[in-house]
């Protein structure tokens, strides 16, 4: 009975892990900007310093990324930014000679330590505080020079939405004419920037179309 019921415990916080990214990981239509912004509880510049993964006391097994902040441009200030993503890098031996194969999901982010990235956080799920990017593979970007790619190759980022008239200006324009996976770094980020600070979503500037 003791075993059964750990078994149930351990389903019970996998759902609960899972929960938030249910409807994101089963829904095939990409996230444009407007949706990967409202979403995001923290948006973070920074470099990947370390990736491990472990079993927490709870059984549930996790992917640890520890990121080096360069900008905040949603969230509390942090010279480090470290969050939990469930699922193991690799199966692992247990201590009862069992292997335990919960990886990562497919379609979620993968992490390279030293690689510089953009990312749209999602809020902890709260049972067991994991959480990944918006929209798994669609919140995540990598910065290679000036350079900004998609890690999913979303060439849909600005479809389906509608921007004030003379909100924008020349290279934040640029963005929306052409469809793309690599963008300029610094006109992106400048973006994202004035979209949070100046609060463009909360105030109908930046919306979805209708």
């Amino acid at each position: 009975m003791h075993r059964s019921f750990l078994r149930r415990r351990w389903c019970a916080l996998l759902a609960a892990s899972l929960l938030p990214f249910a409807t994101l990981a089963s829904t095939v239509s990409p996230n444009n900007i407007v949706h990967l912004i409202e979403n995001a509880q923290d948006i973070v510049v920074g470099t990947v310093m370390t990736v491990h993964d472990g079993i927490d006391p709870r059984g549930v097994p996790y992917t640890e990324v520890m990121l080096e902040v360069g900008e905040i441009l949603r969230g509390a200030p942090s010279e480090v930014v470290v969050f939990r993503q469930f699922g193991l890098l690799q199966p692992r031996k247990l201590a009862n000679g069992k292997t335990l194969y919960a990886t990562r999901p497919q379609g979620w982010p993968e992490w390279r330590s030293g690689e510089r990235v953009l990312l749209f956080l999602t809020p902890p799920a709260s049972e067991t505080g994991l959480r990944t990017t918006v929209g798994l593979t669609q919140g995540k970007f990598t910065i290679v020079g000036n350079r900004l790619q998609a890690s999913d190759g979303e060439r849909a980022l600005f479809d389906r939405i509608s921007v004030t008239t003379g909100l924008l200006d020349e290279g934040e324009r640029r963005l929306l004419d052409k469809a793309t996976d690599n963008y300029d770094a610094n006109a992106f980020l400048a973006f994202v920037r004035r979209a949070v600070d100046q609060r463009w979503i909360e105030t109908g500037s930046l919306r979805h179309a209708p």
